[in-house]
């Protein structure tokens, strides 16, 4: 499916039905909405309207050298939400796509959602005197000419063969332009998102990979006291893209987090 924004880029998106509870699913950079696919069984099983958007410059999303920046994709996001209708969202990120969700209540406030997932990210990617839970080996110093060499892989085991196939097959058909998309992750990784996070209202969940290679997990508690009602929950075994690596544990923590909505 297309959706197409006000400054005229197409964004690609799924939606599994009309009715029930709308999620919103936001891909980490350089990934493609094809990832949550467990999640995209599992929560529409269990009765969601479950939607999945690409990201300009991902996925399946046209390429462009327009709105590189975090607030332009939220501000994708508020079009996307406004133009389907969708009422009171469930909005869950991975990465970046949880950086999206900040952006977004920064701009628009928390009060049209249901509540916030975030998987996996830092509210701050730099580390600094007041923050050690940023990204491995970025600080001041390193910015930005770590982030311009390759990341390294992101996933600690080994991801469902369905899945990865059909993740492979979406990178096959649509290859990301990490050139093109650099001021991106440089405009990602320079903010500081803790003050929004601090300013939540909603029920705010951080699931975080035991595991991963770009941020000690212990950051998911610290930043869920920022938070009036924030949780925490650390995956075990479980790399970056902890929704495809661990789904079955993933989505356990997910239902008990909706079930308190």
């Amino acid at each position: 499916m297309k959706f197409m924004t006000s400054d005229h880029v197409r964004l690609d998106y799924s939606d599994t039905a009309t009715t029930g509870q709308p999620v919103v699913l936001l891909t980490g950079i350089g990934g493609a909405k094809e990832i949550w696919a467990d999640q995209i069984t599992w929560l529409s099983t269990h009765g969601y309207r479950v939607l999945a958007l690409d990201a300009r410059n991902q996925g399946a999303s046209q390429h462009t050298v327009k709105g590189r920046r975090m607030t332009r994709h939220a501000l994708d996001l508020h079009e996307f939400i406004t133009e389907l209708g969708l009422d009171r969202p469930l909005l869950m990120g991975n990465s970046m796509g949880a950086a999206t969700l900040w952006a977004y209540v920064s701009l628009f406030g928390d009060g049209d959602l249901a509540g916030l997932v975030d998987v996996d990210q830092s509210p701050k990617m730099i580390n600094d005197d007041t923050w050690s839970f940023g990204f491995t080996d970025l600080t001041w110093d390193t910015f930005p000419t770590l982030l311009k060499f390759p990341l390294g892989s992101a996933t600690f085991t080994h991801i469902a063969d369905a899945t990865y196939a059909d993740v492979k097959k979406a990178e096959a058909g649509h290859p990301y332009d990490a050139e093109l998309n650099l001021p991106f992750l440089l405009d990602h990784a320079f903010q500081d998102w803790r003050d929004i996070v601090a300013l939540l209202h909603v029920p705010f969940l951080i699931i975080a990979g035991e595991k991963s290679p770009y941020f000690n997990p212990q950051f998911a508690a610290v930043t869920a006291n920022l938070a009036a009602n924030g949780h925490s929950v650390v995956i075990p075994n479980s790399g970056h893209i902890v929704m495809a690596e661990q789904p079955a544990a993933f989505n356990r923590a997910l239902g008990e987090f909706f079930q308190t909505l």
